[in-house]
């Protein structure tokens, strides 16, 4: 490189986005799984904005009744946007809730080809898309967006139209762009799409068999599951590596880590769990997600126990955990046996010396009153975070007696490993076990019980 010269910066610009709110005042029009503030729910969409590497220049909210049927926002407020685009110089325009394709294809009309309409759907898909690492991530992001995009196909061949002028398709009846032979590609590209969703499930189907044998095998083993979930940026990752000393990804974003790991945690009294970091939460969850995302989200329905990670330094802290609440519930999981892990209390005032102190401070209510104060980042207060864990799947028993015969050896050796035997009664085929063992297993010895 010649003396003096600067080198490029091989980074392509960020793209500058501008941020659309509403208020809506109308419970039947009020976004599903909102439990922010408009102010609170804007903050953390410019987050997913850095996210995904657009920069914000300008926001702008509303307080509607109801959505307009056209634009979203009313057209005062449309007009506006025109004016900040020609101020700002935005590409992208980002809506706080989700579009429907004629409100997108509406606004692009009046703000230009060359500006962007997304919602918090299609951000949101497009960081999955970007953090996507194994191949079940890609198949589940990829099914979600084909999905997301399908109704959306039309404001497409519509700009398509555009750029070539109309051409032949201006024969015929209906809109230009939308006639002769674009309206019959319209329809190949939606066939085509449909036929990839079709494929895209099927190969999801193949992994939620794969991830329900491997469930059942870890059943009939001696290590308890336990899922770790948490609103998207709360320190799961970080908790995970501290206390398996593993080395999963953990960043400072929104939807760091997409795909699930495992890995083993030994408790304080020597047993063994097997910990699952799983997809972050967060408000406005899009549906495409959580059904393109079933078999991940299993591992949540059918592990042992949850390990619930809440930043206790965050302002929305507790809407925050209501937004998983909530979306365990959906999910059916929201009777799991739960800790609460009140994670980074090391940021609190006191927290470095006493984590538990300093979150006992907070006075938190509702779910997150019972939460145990740590630091994952610096090790604080781990031992009394996995000696309660310890003690919902291992101490809180449930009582049972179970006839084994000897060819099952090695239920026998589990209910001996992972149970506390009170009797037992050979004869010339079986042995009688009565004793307690983990909730957890119940479903594994049930068919032999006496009478079963």
């Amino acid at each position: 490189m010649a003396k003096g010269r600067k080198p490029h910066d091989t980074q392509p610009p960020r793209q500058k986005a501008f941020l659309v709110g509403a208020d809506i005042r109308s419970t039947e029009h009020r976004a599903k799984g909102q439990h922010l503030t408009l102010q609170a729910s804007m903050e953390e969409l410019a987050l997913l904005c850095d996210t995904a590497g657009l920069d914000v220049v300008g926001t702008m909210t509303q307080t509607l009744d109801t959505p307009n049927v056209s634009t979203y926002i009313g057209p005062g407020k449309v007009d506006e946007l025109v004016t900040w685009k020609e101020s700002t110089g935005f590409e992208v325009v980002v809506f706080d809730d989700e579009l429907s394709p004629r409100h997108q294809r509406e606004l692009e009309e009046k703000l230009g080809d060359k500006v962007i309409v997304l919602d918090r759907t299609g951000l949101i898909l497009d960081i999955f898309a970007q953090h996507a690492r194994t191949a079940e991530g890609s198949l589940q992001v990829e099914l979600a967006q084909y999905e997301y995009r399908l109704p959306r196909l039309t404001r497409q061949w519509t700009h398509l139209a555009r750029q070539a002028g109309g051409g032949a398709g201006r024969s015929g009846n209906g809109g230009v762009g939308l006639r002769g032979p674009g309206e019959k590609q319209l329809e190949i590209d939606r066939r085509r799409i449909r036929e990839v969703i079709s494929r895209l499930k099927k190969d999801l189907d193949k992994v939620r068999e794969q991830r329900a044998t491997h469930r059942k095998q870890r059943k009939r083993s001696e290590a308890p599951v336990v899922a770790i979930v948490g609103y998207t940026n709360a320190g799961k990752s970080t908790l995970l590596n501290t206390l398996a000393r593993a080395d999963v990804l953990a960043e400072n974003k929104l939807f760091a880590t997409l795909d699930p790991t495992t890995r083993q945690v030994r408790l304080p009294h020597g047993h063994t769990v097997l910990m699952t970091d799983t997809v972050g939460f967060i408000q406005k969850l899009p549906t495409q997600l959580v059904a393109a995302f079933r078999a991940t989200l299993e591992e949540i329905v059918e592990a042992d126990a949850l390990l619930h990670v809440v930043d206790a330094t965050h302002p929305n802290a507790l809407e925050q955990a209501e937004t998983v609440m909530q979306t365990l519930s959906e999910l059916g999981a929201g009777n799991k046996q739960m800790v609460i892990a009140l994670n980074k209390a090391d940021r609190l005032p006191g927290g470095p010396a006493d984590p538990a102190g300093a979150v006992a401070a907070l006075n938190l209510p509702g779910v997150l009153s019972d939460g145990i104060g740590v630091s994952a980042s610096k090790r604080l207060n781990l031992d009394a975070l996995l000696a309660e864990l310890e003690a919902v799947l291992f101490e809180r028993m449930t009582p049972i007696t179970a006839v084994l015969p000897y060819r099952a050896g090695d239920l026998i050796a589990l209910f001996r490993r992972s149970g506390v035997v009170d009797a037992e009664v050979p004869d010339e085929k079986t042995v009688t076990m009565t004793g307690r063992i983990p909730g957890r297993l119940l479903d594994v010895f049930l068919p032999y019980q006496p009478g079963a």
